[in-house]
């Protein structure tokens, strides 16, 4: 049992992969724990906010076993990742915008949907918390914690890190693959991966989002320059999303 650990531990694979498995995981948790009466007590009728930390901690404590197996730099090209992270922000949470501009009432049309152009009102509401301002506070610490820190870094270890790279080096060992090398092939395979594991009113965006990180992962050939765009993404949608009010967004 303690070999078997090891070598889970030891392995390059397992680093990039078992954080953003672990994390999938616990997505699915709060809907098996969920009592949709808001009536009862948040951590029944919301357990999004005590299951999502976990989900964090977990998460963090995985990235931190597995530290010595990341390599992030040559941190290079950092302020061409913050301007496509303004980029790729702007384009996701434009369908919203715009549907808050143009809808009335519920005559919005079906299609509109596959733009994304729908209302964002249902997700992580840290307003549920109100009557205790303490846990509230530390529910949007929490959130912005997973946001910005290890959702960057569990997803650019999986589709940069490891996927860009697997899907390059055929029959050769995938860590043999420099960062960053391009093919069409790594392209669509990872973009469209990474789309496809949204929300069907993100997959638009998510596409151009996918698009945008590929590109700076192939100019900056630095994961750690993939990881700062998707923090700084993350916390732009954050305080979006603490602004109006859409919680759909984070």
């Amino acid at each position: 049992m303690v070999s078997q650990l090891q070598k889970l531990r030891d392995s390059a694979t397992a680093a990039h992969v078992l954080p953003l498995v672990v994390f999938t995981v616990f997505l699915m948790l709060p809907g098996l724990f969920q009592v949709k009466n808001p009536e009862l007590p948040w951590y029944q009728h919301a357990p999004e906010h005590w299951v999502y930390p976990l989900q964090t901690l977990l998460c963090g404590v995985l990235l931190w076993v597995y530290r010595r197996h990341y390599q992030l730099s040559p941190w290079q090209r950092l302020p061409f990742a913050v301007v496509l992270a303004i980029i790729g922000i702007a384009v996701w949470i434009a369908p919203a915008w715009l549907y808050t501009k143009l809808a009335s009432g519920d005559s919005a049309p079906e299609w509109w949907s596959w733009l994304g152009l729908v209302e964002r009102k249902e997700g992580f509401d840290p307003t549920v918390l109100s009557a205790w301002p303490v846990w509230e506070k530390a529910a949007i610490f929490m959130r912005f914690l997973r946001m910005v820190i290890v959702v960057p870094l569990v997803e650019e270890l999986l589709w940069r890190g490891f996927l860009m790279r697997y899907v390059n080096a055929g029959e050769a060992d995938w860590r043999s693959v420099p960062f960053g090398t391009h093919t069409w092939k790594g392209f669509w395979i990872v973009s469209i991966t990474v789309t496809l594991v949204h929300n069907p009113e993100d997959y638009l965006a998510a596409f151009i989002w996918a698009a945008l990180t590929y590109l700076l992962a192939v100019r900056s050939r630095s994961l750690g320059a993939c990881v700062i765009m998707h923090a700084v993404g993350n916390f732009l949608l954050g305080v979006y999303a603490l602004k109006t009010q859409q919680w759909g967004f984070w």
